[in-house]
């Protein structure tokens, strides 16, 4: 699984990339959490508000930062596809 964290380098993205590693972390799944900063590949999702949450290519969240519960629920819906 390839989780993205959009964004340029806010505080509201580094608090997104924290949680995701947090909730990765609690369920214990094979994940690569990777930062994006460069904007054609943010604009390339079709993302215009950041912070955003990329998991295996499918935009998951836009423009907030979501809860950890709702990260995890993005992560382990992707698990069971």
């Amino acid at each position: 699984m390839k989780i993205e964290i959009l964004g340029t380098g806010c505080a509201k993205c580094d608090q997104l990339e924290e949680l995701t590693r947090q909730a990765v972390a609690e369920l214990a799944v094979q994940a690569e959490v990777v930062k994006v900063k460069e904007l054609s590949k943010i604009m390339s999702y079709g993302v215009i508000l950041t912070p955003a949450l990329v998991i295996d290519g499918e935009v998951k969240a836009s423009g907030k930062v979501p809860a950890k519960a709702e990260i995890t629920s993005f992560i382990t819906s992707k698990l069971s596809e």
